[in-house]
């Protein structure tokens, strides 16, 4: 175990470092995000004056849904990343080493949790400067729940990216994958007011998981409940990636 830590810490130390020779991949992937905040928080804002929507203002609802959709877009594209390395031969060197296969897997996790962070922050800042009314508990509970989406969302990217190794598979699973995860969530309009069938589904959604547990804006039972669940996911999405390590190595 220590030795797999000591793997980890060194290899997410590598990763950060190309992170922080390329800020502009955090700049790029916030255009998105900031594009549906601004645009959607003006756009929407009557929204709150339907009869059964709860809560207040509509760029405070929108908020943690605009955070978790902004670790979920780009952390679908933490793969690119291995199929890059798998290209420059950087992965068979790796595997030819003494590194750990569990290291290699969560010092990428490590720099998308970092990315989502920064992220957040980010739009969180600005989201207060629009006016969105938040909280210490809220803050937190956002980080957090878009940290734990990123995680296992970037863990699955990897591990399609290791089995595929095709950009255009990766991409074209992203784009199946993401906004259908987005708009089957209440992450842009309340869930009693969504269609019948979007809410069953929106039960099993680990996108309304999070944007419903960041929206909570305090720890609690609810909130804990679907914090476990993230956590549960990433875990087993972790394994997956893994796994995925695993065939590549086979199959080389």
């Amino acid at each position: 175990m220590k030795l797999v830590l000591r793997h980890t810490r060194a290899l997410s130390v590598r990763q950060l470092l190309a992170l922080w020779r390329q800020p502009w991949f955090v700049a790029i992937t916030l255009v998105q995000p900031m594009i549906w905040l601004l645009l959607f928080g003006a756009l929407f804002k009557k929204v709150v004056e339907i009869p059964g929507f709860k809560g207040g203002s509509y760029i405070d609802f929108l908020t943690p849904g605009i955070v978790v959709m902004s670790a979920l877009f780009s952390a679908g594209w933490h793969g690119m990343g291995w199929i890059n390395a798998i290209d420059r031969g950087i992965v068979d060197r790796f595997l030819v080493s003494p590194v750990s296969r569990v290291a290699l897997v969560a010092s990428g996790i490590a720099q998308q949790v970092v990315i989502v962070l920064i992220q957040s922050l980010i739009i969180i800042g600005v989201a207060a400067a629009l006016g969105a009314h938040l909280t210490v508990a809220g803050v937190v509970l956002m980080l957090v729940t878009a940290s734990l989406l990123g995680a296992a969302v970037c863990a699955l990217s990897d591990g399609l990216a290791l089995v595929a190794r095709q950009e255009e598979t990766l991409i074209g699973v992203v784009q199946f994958v993401v906004l259908p995860a987005t708009f089957l969530s209440s992450g842009l309009m309340a869930s009693n007011l969504l269609p019948g069938w979007i809410h069953g589904i929106s039960r099993f959604n680990p996108v309304d998981w999070a944007v419903t547990a960041a929206r909570d804006g305090s720890w609690s039972s609810t909130a804990g409940l679907r914090v476990g669940l993230l956590a549960a996911l990433v875990l087993g999405c972790v394994l997956v990636a893994r796994r995925a390590v695993g065939v590549y190595q086979r199959s080389v």
